[in-house]
């Protein structure tokens, strides 16, 4: 990054409803990123938890990172909605439950996107809890697979350049499922690019949906990718 400050190069949109310890982890992580004072993170919040989730986000300001709280929606919607506020050459789109443990996460691969002039740039997953571990690492195997033919992110760590982002239209605000894997679709190959350091999240989504439907959820999707209108429905994932 030369003599630039992460803040300078660097903006962090996180999307969030009735998380409030959760994004608390989330924000006090990111408070402890190597270089990262100043940097501007937007959380597109629809919390209705009568102000708990608010208060938990509030408990981290004036710390190293700044915090502004915006409208949000479902997360095709909250994510463009802190994109539009962006005005730094990259974006760092996160889900409220991403633990960075790695202090120097950030900066590193901000390097990275840089020397390699890369468009989007993602990470390996694994839960705190060490649960469904295996079923991350498969999915690891199948990415590194198509990597070079089809460029697939999760929303959970999605670093994009933000020129990019916008050439593309951003997320696609119908989508209701998976518009995280549907916009990477649209990235070129030898612009995509899948590091292998961890970040961390829960396994609330594999214990409230189940395991066997999240897997079949991640088959349906890879061979409806060319099916705008898969991406529209819910697919029984937010309930």
């Amino acid at each position: 990054m030369r003599n630039l400050k992460i803040k300078d190069l660097l903006t962090i949109v996180i999307p969030c409803k009735n998380e409030g310890l959760i994004i608390k982890k989330t924000l006090n992580l990111l408070n402890k990123q190597i270089g990262i004072d100043g940097t501007k993170v937007i959380v597109a919040d629809i919390s209705n938890d009568k102000w708990f989730t608010f208060g938990c986000i509030e408990s981290e300001y004036n710390k190293n990172i700044s915090i502004e709280i915006i409208q949000g929606g479902y997360p095709s919607v909250a994510r463009n909605n802190g994109a539009r506020k962006v005005r730094t050459k990259y974006v760092l789109f996160l889900d409220a439950d991403i633990f960075i443990t790695d202090e120097s996460l950030i900066s590193n691969l901000l390097d990275k996107m840089v020397e390699k002039d890369l468009h989007l740039l993602t990470t390996r997953i694994r839960t705190e809890d060490g649960d469904y571990d295996n079923i991350y690492k498969i999915f690891d195997f199948v990415q590194f697979l198509i990597q070079f033919t089809t460029p697939f992110a999760v929303g959970g760590f999605m670093l994009f350049n933000k020129k990019v982002f916008e050439k593309l239209g951003g997320f696609n605000e119908d989508d209701k499922f998976a518009e995280d894997y549907h916009l990477s679709l649209k990235i070129k190959p030898k612009k995509f690019y899948i590091d292998k350091h961890i970040v961390y999240t829960t396994s609330r989504r594999f214990k409230s949906t189940g395991v066997s439907h999240m897997t079949e959820l991640m088959i349906k999707t890879y061979l409806n990718q060319k099916n705008d209108k898969f991406f529209t429905k819910e697919h029984g994932y937010w309930t």
